[in-house]
């Protein structure tokens, strides 16, 4: 029989794990390309500012590199634990890319540590350079085989239940399910975003916090331009994802828009509240969700009304996807203005004014990460794995899961106090400007 409130408490203690999980996960799979990156800048311009923000970073990247592995092992504990019955299932269709994401974390924390270690060694960068390579690709590929497993919990294939038992198994069609292409583009894109945008907020920090120094300019110039090209990737890959929702998943969909009827031409619709089941105040581009959904301004789209009750997703996703997309565009605007006002010369971008949007736009973005992700899980619900197993069959029967609760919240608090801690001591005594005078590049490359 089904327990309640065992569901409720397993459902919280995920939903926390993933919520802590999902921060380490994403700066694990953006930091590398962002190090490559600057260190590719600073050997093909000859500027040592751009290859001293590499190795910066990379120091500490293997702080959250620690942390995530935590918090990845206990969501692996958790999915036994709390979730049997689904991995009973899962286990025999869906293992594969589970163990294929710890082979390619190995992969990335082998070069990471020859990286790390062999920065005295190389007299060619270019070929300390290539050690970046595998801890790029590493790091992607753990987001890939990963993000596999969610996909295959929207849309699950590669199998069939005769009798109540598993039959047809075949891992391959499991792991390229449809929701795969644009569930796992949409994961990594989002990643190497977010990292600029969180890097461009330190940079920010430091020019508030009374630096002058042009390292931190040039760190602020890379991070906004590639968050910038990121984050117009991550509008069009929002479109590709609207339009597999709405040939795949319909409830979704139309609960994120609070479109309640299946009618022609439907409208977008943004914010807003729901009262006695009629939206108000809320801001409404007519035809626009026709045509995210179907490229047809006249288009019909599926609403809520096709549905049963108990399969209707929670409606408060809705705001979760007005905070993602408000945040993204956001973003979109501030890197925009930055890179253009740089290049036009326009004094403001300049401003403690503008960096001080600069710098809350890195926290807006990890809340951008985390909606998204909310938005993902429960807009599946009442569903695990859709159309086959709801969440509460899957849950487990155990009653001490509240108690569980509590002692993960406290390691993800220790975690989470601990890794801000280490980092701010790392970096605060030994800082940008220490670090040149030793190396006798106060002077070097002085402008953009």
């Amino acid at each position: 029989m089904v327990n309640e409130e065992t569901v409720f408490f397993s459902r919280i203690l995920t939903e926390l794990t993933l919520s802590f999980h999902i921060i380490y996960a994403t700066i694990g799979v953006g930091i590398p390309l962002m190090i490559m990156i600057s260190q590719w800048v600073g050997i093909k311009k000859q500027d040592e500012h751009y290859i001293l923000l590499a190795r910066r970073w990379a120091r500490g990247f293997v702080i959250t590199v620690a942390v995530g592995v935590v918090t990845g092992t206990a969501i692996g504990l958790q999915l036994s634990l709390l979730w049997p019955n689904f991995m009973e299932l899962a286990g025999n269709v869906i293992a594969l890319p589970l163990f294929l994401e710890t082979f390619a974390f190995f992969f990335e924390a082998i070069f990471l540590g020859i990286y790390l270690y062999t920065w005295e060694r190389f007299e060619n960068q270019k070929k300390h350079l290539m050690l970046l390579i595998p801890v790029a690709l590493g790091a992607s590929f753990s987001a890939v085989f990963i993000t596999m497993v969610n996909a295959f919990m929207n849309s699950p294939q590669g199998f069939d239940i005769v009798n109540g038992q598993l039959t047809n198994i075949n891992p391959i069609v499991a792991m390229f399910n449809l929701s795969m292409p644009t569930k796992v583009s949409h994961v990594l894109v989002t990643a190497y975003m977010t990292c600029a945008f969180v890097l461009a907020s330190i940079g920010a920090f430091r020019l508030l916090n009374g630096s002058k120094h042009v390292y931190h300019k040039k760190a602020l110039f890379l991070t906004l331009k590639l968050g910038l090209l990121f984050s117009i990737v991550t509008a069009i890959l929002g479109d590709f994802s609207g339009k597999y929702l709405a040939e795949y998943q319909p409830e979704k969909l139309a609960a994120a828009e609070w479109h309640f009827e299946t009618k022609e031409g439907a409208p977008l619709i943004f914010y807003g509240v729901l009262e006695n089941g009629e939206v108000k105040y809320a801001i409404t581009i007519p035809y626009a969700l026709s045509i995210l959904a179907h490229l047809k301004p006249n288009a019909e789209v599926i609403g809520l009304d096709q549905f049963p009750n108990d399969e209707v997703p929670p409606l408060y996703i809705h705001y979760l996807f007005d905070i993602m997309v408000t945040i993204g565009m956001m973003m979109i605007l501030i890197a925009f203005i930055y890179v253009i006002g740089i290049w036009r010369k326009w004094r403001f971008v300049l401003s403690n004014g503008f960096n001080w949007l600069i710098l809350f736009g890195g926290p807006l973005s990890i809340l951008a990460i985390e909606a998204g992700w909310w938005l993902d899980e429960v807009g599946r619900q009442p569903w695990i794995l859709r159309g086959i197993m709801k969440t509460k069959d899957a849950a487990t029967t155990n009653t001490h899961v509240d108690t569980m609760l509590i002692l993960f919240a406290g390691l993800y608090f220790i975690l989470g106090i601990g890794s801000i801690v280490v980092l701010t001591r790392m970096f605060r005594k030994n800082t940008v400007e220490q670090e040149l005078a030793d190396h006798g590049l106060e002077k070097a490359g002085d402008s953009l």
